[in-house]
């Protein structure tokens, strides 16, 4: 996935969810991404960083929670978090296996500082 445009996409989405009253006071963007996703976290830090700098966002921080890569074999029902993301079973070999976590790309929340009157 190409960072830059994924930092796009993720200033598209805070502005439409935000209303633009929040949108100067909004601190920090937390996001969960997973190690299996495909985005390089401090190429999307950096991104996120240039292209909100001069605009009403610039400030806020992009807070990124890694996701570790989890596996699951349906032959054998082992769980497990190998080193690299091979689709293989490191107990039994097998190559049916499921992807218990490490592909997300998602929101967690956004924090936005109270005003002071």
């Amino acid at each position: 996935m190409h960072e830059l445009s994924l930092a796009s996409d993720i200033i598209d989405t805070v502005k439409q969810t935000l209303s633009h009253e929040e949108l100067p006071s909004l601190r920090k963007i937390v996001l969960e991404i997973g190690a299996y996703s495909g985005v390089v976290p401090d190429s999307l830090s950096f991104s996120f960083e240039a292209i909100t700098a001069g605009t009403e966002l610039a400030g806020a921080e992009l807070e990124i929670i890694n996701i570790p890569f989890r596996l699951k074999c349906n032959q054998c029902k082992t769980e497990a978090e190998p080193e690299y993301p091979i689709m293989l079973c490191e107990n039994c070999g097998s190559s049916d296996t499921v992807v218990i976590s490490g592909d997300e790309l998602k929101f967690k929340e956004f924090k936005i500082s109270e005003s002071e009157e």
